[in-house]
């Protein structure tokens, strides 16, 4: 048993380094300063507690939850791939596999499947878990980009249609959630905060 609780002690403070990765998006009071994975995690954990009534198909709160506490790991190696760019999503799985290698493999044999197959799954998309957990995972950072006026939208350029696009997977799990997030797209427009195309010019 001390050889199984050294190695749980290890992940634990291993996963401690998600407080360092850094993301794109900005905490709504602190618009100084991006986010972290950890912060990222918790907040969606959050999310699927109080919204899983919207999912289109009945989810296990649960497995959702872990699988959103989990599924950001893989970034203490890979870093953070900003969902808009292109270039880095060449080689993004491929980074998160490798880490997903080494990260749950330091677990004891029965939890490295367990958060193994949750991380797969997650990745997979291919049930109702998998795809509500994904939806939240995208909502999230739309959510705190409304809330300041679209602050890293504005740093990065992004369009109205390129948010569409990459989030239509919001839809994959629950019309409600996306109807929702249609309708804030269609707010930052009309206020002036998200340019609904690129300028051709």
């Amino acid at each position: 048993m001390i050889e199984r609780l050294t190695s749980q002690i290890a992940f634990i403070l291993e996963i401690d380094k998600m407080k360092t990765i850094l993301r794109q998006n900005v905490p709504i009071t602190e618009p100084h300063r991006q986010e972290n994975d950890a912060e990222h995690s918790w907040h969606l954990a959050m999310m699927a507690l109080l919204l899983a009534e919207h999912a289109d198909e009945a989810v296990d709160v649960a497995r959702v939850v872990k699988m959103l506490l989990i599924h950001d790991v893989v970034e203490i190696d890979a870093g953070d791939t900003f969902v808009y760019d292109t270039a880095g999503h060449h080689d993004k799985a491929e980074r998160e596999q490798r880490a997903a290698d080494r990260l749950f493999g330091m677990l004891p044999a029965d939890q490295t499947a367990d958060l193994r197959g949750l991380w797969d799954e997650f990745e997979a998309r291919a049930t109702a878990d998998a795809r509500f957990a994904h939806a939240i995972d995208h909502l999230q950072p739309v959510l705190l980009n409304v809330a300041t006026k679209g602050l890293r939208w504005k740093v990065h350029g992004v369009t109205a249609d390129r948010v569409l696009d990459r989030n239509r997977v919001v839809g994959e799990s629950s019309e409600r959630l996306w109807s929702y997030l249609q309708g804030l797209v269609a707010d930052m427009i009309a206020q002036g905060h998200l340019p609904a195309a690129a300028d051709p010019a």
